[in-house]
C-alpha cells in the first residue's frame, strides 16, 4: 500500500469516526459506562496530587500473561480489537487488519500496533498503585474486563506515554469523550486518584459526550 493509499484510507477512517459511522474493525474494549456514569465516577474519585515513582518500575506490573492456550494478554486483545484477524500455532497475528480509534488509522501488520494501556502503568502507581500487591498489579496490567487494553497506532501510543488527560489527548477529538469515559471508570474501578488538572481534563472531556 503506499503512503498516498494510506494516508488517504486514514483521513476517511477519520471523518467516518468525527461523524459517528462505526468500522468493522473499531476498537470495542468491554465495560466502556455511560456518560452519566463516568460523570458520577469522577466525581467520586479522591483528588490528590501525584505520588512519587521512586520505586517504580514497569517489571512490577507483570505483563503480558497467558490467557489461553498459547495466546497472551497482546494477542488476545490483537483478536478482540482486530478485523479478519488470522493467527498462527504459537497464537501470532499472520493477518488482520486493526483501526487505532485514537487516530482513525487502519494497519494491516500487527508489528504497527501496540496494546495501550488506557491508565498508564506509571499513571496507575503515581495515584495507587504503589502500594498494590504485585498480584493486583498483574491483573491492573492485563484487564479484559474493563476498559483499560486497546489496540492503537504504536506511535501514537508511545506519544502517549505515561501523561493523563491533561497532557496527553487522542489526536481524534471525536474520540475524547469515549477515552475520559475509559479512563475514569478504571480510575474508579481500581479506587485510584486522580490530581486536580487531570479531573479538569476528563470534566471537558466529558463535556463532549
Amino acid at each position: 500500500m503506499s503512503m498516498k493509499t494510506r494516508a488517504l484510507g486514514a483521513l476517511l477512517l477519520s471523518i467516518a469516526a468525527t461523524i459517528g459511522l462505526t468500522t468493522t474493525a473499531s476498537a470495542t474494549p468491554p465495560g466502556i459506562p455511560s456518560a452519566a456514569t463516568a460523570r458520577s465516577e469522577l466525581a467520586a474519585l479522591t483528588v490528590r496530587a501525584d505520588g512519587s515513582m521512586t520505586g517504580y518500575s514497569r517489571d512490577k506490573f507483570p505483563h503480558w500473561i497467558t490467557i489461553s492456550g498459547a495466546c497472551d494478554t497482546r494477542e488476545t486483545v490483537l483478536k478482540r480489537d482486530g478485523s479478519g484477524v488470522v493467527t498462527n500455532s504459537s497464537c501470532a497475528a499472520t493477518s488482520g487488519s486493526w483501526f487505532s480509534p485514537y487516530d482513525g488509522a487502519t494497519w494491516s501488520a500487527a508489528s504497527d500496533v501496540d496494546i495501550d494501556h488506557v491508565v498508564p502503568l506509571a499513571a496507575a502507581w503515581r495515584s495507587g498503585a504503589s502500594s498494590w500487591s504485585t498480584a493486583q498489579r498483574q491483573a491492573f496490567a492485563n484487564d479484559l474486563s474493563r476498559p483499560q487494553l486497546i489496540a492503537v497506532t504504536d506511535n501514537v501510543n508511545q506519544s502517549k506515554g505515561d501523561q493523563a488527560p491533561n497532557t496527553w489527548k487522542p489526536p481524534l477529538t471525536s474520540y475524547w469523550c469515549t477515552y475520559a469515559k475509559m479512563w475514569t471508570h478504571v480510575k474508579y474501578g481500581y479506587g485510584l486518584s486522580v490530581n486536580s488538572a487531570e479531573k479538569s481534563a476528563l470534566q471537558s472531556m466529558l463535556d463532549r459526550c
